[in-house]
């Protein structure tokens, strides 16, 4: 590969902070208000024009789709968020579970009150692109922005990217499952002039459930999820492709949809799924933006043909952003395993807990019976850099722990331990790798997190 030489220069400094978050789904959201309520200056960067990931960057509405009767959930910043949606309007019933779908672009007006109430500094279209070392210790990052490059000291950071992308810069020891193995990435999308009632009247005579997930997916269940209602659809696809309507080959089409509101729209249509894609990869991430948006037409074609209900249907929106499943996961001083998300793994250094949800890898499992486990905090903390967390999907473990902690409501628990570790190791003098775990459970008490 061709490489040039830039010039040294001298790099304004535009900010510093107690605790710096950079990316703010999720994951951020929880640690920059965990931090700021623990007492520490906190600042969250954020590289595109709002707050909320995912859900409001991808249009990812089911935050907490997994919950069943039975499910014993997170307590904390999780259930906040979720519970100040609703009070704002910013949400509606999900369909296939007692939880909240989140409603992608007036969650942006939430997370920009919730984070001014909170006292957290907020910045906006600033992308990190370097790192700031002292020997192991990280000390800040350099962000891009149309002030040009810039610095932003802290003493305590917080990686919430969802690809650890500061853990990257800053040389953090990392895995990546092999690209032609990795979840698929999605390209979310929003219908309109859809006739609500027909279209819910055919789902009623038309019912599917999680056991039609292993036709397509080859989805290995506990068989308690098998006979439970999921809003997937498929047949109308293999209609469409047995019609030439979508190309034969074309598999990557067919999945669930979630909120039809009463003026016809459908929101988070989440019936994209590509893989072979690395989203740290730039070339890729082109290749399934475009790819994406032309099989979205692909599926509003099939449906407006075979669905009941879409007949008059028309694309209102795209998601602004791929939806990213799995990338980099750091080395930790523990890494998660599969044995500890589907056996209840106990640890002494947990920071919050989760249902036994797992979905990915070819695993579905339903939190039906009231089973959970403990998100440890050494996950959080990357082998060798000292002073930097990670929160969200980044943390260590392995292919299926990956499955259960990627879900946005364990991203808010682990992202809520780190907000509350960086805080309470500045307040005791400790590094992030020496605060003590009673210490940092003391505050999370204080903060209404269950961690047992």
């Amino acid at each position: 590969m061709k490489a040039i030489k830039e010039p040294s220069r001298s790099t304004p400094v535009i900010a510093e902070a107690d605790v710096l978050i950079v990316g703010s789904g999720p994951a951020g959201i929880a640690a920059a208000i965990s931090s700021a309520r623990a007492g520490a200056d906190t600042l969250l960067v954020e590289r595109f024009g709002c707050f909320g990931g995912n859900m409001t960057h991808v249009g990812v509405e089911g935050i907490a789709w997994y919950r069943q009767g039975k499910t014993v959930d997170v307590e904390g910043i999780g259930i906040e968020l979720e519970k100040r949606a609703k009070d704002s309007g910013a949400s509606s019933p999900e369909v296939q579970s007692s939880s909240q779908a989140i409603h992608s672009e007036l969650f942006k007006v939430v997370a920009d009150q919730w984070l001014e109430e909170e006292g957290v500094r907020t910045l906006l279209h600033a992308t990190a692109v370097d790192v700031i070392m002292d020997g192991n210790v990280i000390k800040g990052i350099i962000i891009q922005s149309k002030m040009g490059r810039s610095a932003i000291l802290a003493k305590r950071i917080i990686d919430a990217s969802g690809d650890a992308d500061i853990a990257h810069l800053a040389g953090v020891p990392y895995r990546k499952t092999p690209k032609e193995d990795m979840l698929p990435v999605t390209v979310m999308f929003s219908c309109t002039g859809v006739e609500r009632e027909r279209f819910l009247d055919f789902v009623k005579n038309n019912p599917t459930k999680y056991k039609d997930w292993t036709k397509k997916w080859q989805v290995k269940t506990t068989g308690k999820e098998d006979e439970r209602f999921s809003p997937y659809l498929e047949e109308p696809f293999n209609q469409a492709r047995k019609d030439g309507v979508i190309p034969k080959g074309l598999t990557s089409i067919g999945g669930t949809w979630s909120t039809i509101n009463d003026h016809g729209e459908a929101t988070y249509l989440n019936m994209i799924h590509m893989g072979g894609i690395d989203g740290t990869d730039l070339w890729d991430l082109t290749r399934g933006e475009i790819e994406g948006r032309r099989q979205a037409m692909h599926a509003i074609h099939a449906l407006k043909k075979y669905t009941p209900g879409f007949e008059t249907a028309n694309l209102r929106n795209f998601g602004m952003t791929i939806g990213i499943r799995d990338t980099r996961k750091i080395e930790g001083r523990y890494g998660l395993t599969e044995q500890d998300v589907l056996n209840q793994g106990r640890f002494d250094d947990a920071i919050g807990i989760f249902p036994e949800f797992v979905d990915g890898y070819g695993v579905l499992t339903l939190p039906t019976t009231g089973r959970y486990f403990h998100v440890p905090y050494r996950t959080m903390v990357p082998k060798t850099i000292e002073n930097l967390l990670v929160a969200g999907r980044s943390i260590a473990g392995d292919k299926v722990s990956h499955a259960a902690v990627r879900n946005m409501m364990c991203c808010t628990v682990s992202g809520q331990g780190a907000g509350v570790a960086a805080a309470v190791s500045l307040k005791t003098g400790k590094t992030t790798s020496e605060v003590a775990i009673a210490d940092i459970h003391q505050e999370l008490r204080r903060q209404a997190v269950r961690i047992s």
